[in-house]
């Protein structure tokens, strides 16, 4: 009952409740970065959903667009601005994805959204990761975020995707908490974010 009817509705509940009670640090947030990344307060990115369909996913800017002398871009480290790398320790980058909630893009707690570059890299076992709805946050975010292997993210994804229940998303969504009040998992090391999704064999 709750996988048929309830997770969609309990979602659009849920996110926009909580986008009305976090707009004023949304406010604050986008002027911020506005003047920090140069009138680009937002970073907008195709990503498969669910049955791998693809929408645009909306979060807060945290990099700059700065590059080197050969015109590329510059590493992670150096482009994240101070509000951005505020944003990314405390989660609120995550803020405007509740727009895709509401819209019915993404769910609160599933496997999280990646690149669609990634898409026929995955073995039969990780494409089911795209059975749901993607989420803001999920079981493997819970277990270690950026601090695990891509295999073990997959492994905790489906799952997730084989057990997840109403007791479970609250679970998540507590330990979610959790984590961003101890700011653990965001960070690989000194890289800023993980290293690309090079494909694990079947």
């Amino acid at each position: 009952m709750y996988k048929r009817f309830f997770k969609r509705g309990l979602d659009l509940l849920v996110a926009t409740i909580a986008f009305l009670i976090l707009f004023p640090v949304f406010l604050i947030i986008t002027l911020l970065l506005l003047i920090a990344n140069s009138g680009k307060p937002f970073f907008f990115q195709d990503r498969p959903g669910r049955n791998g369909k693809i929408f645009r996913v909306v979060k807060f800017k945290t990099m700059n667009d700065r590059t080197g002398e050969d015109g590329k871009l510059l590493p992670g480290e150096l482009r994240i601005t101070r509000v951005g790398n505020f944003a990314r320790k405390t989660s609120l980058d995550e803020i405007p994805q509740l727009l895709n909630v509401i819209k019915g893009d993404m769910s609160l707690v599933g496997p999280r959204p990646l690149l669609v570059s990634y898409l026929p890299l995955y073995n039969e076992k990780q494409k089911r990761r795209h059975e749901i709805r993607p989420g803001i946050t999920g079981w493997a975010q819970v277990n270690g975020r950026n601090a695990i292997s891509w295999e073990q993210k997959f492994e905790y994804d489906v799952w997730y995707v084989d057990h997840y229940s109403f007791s479970l998303d609250v679970k998540i969504l507590f330990l979610t908490v959790l984590k961003v009040f101890r700011s653990e998992g965001v960070n690989a090391g000194k890289i800023v974010t993980m290293e690309p999704f090079t494909g694990s064999g079947s």
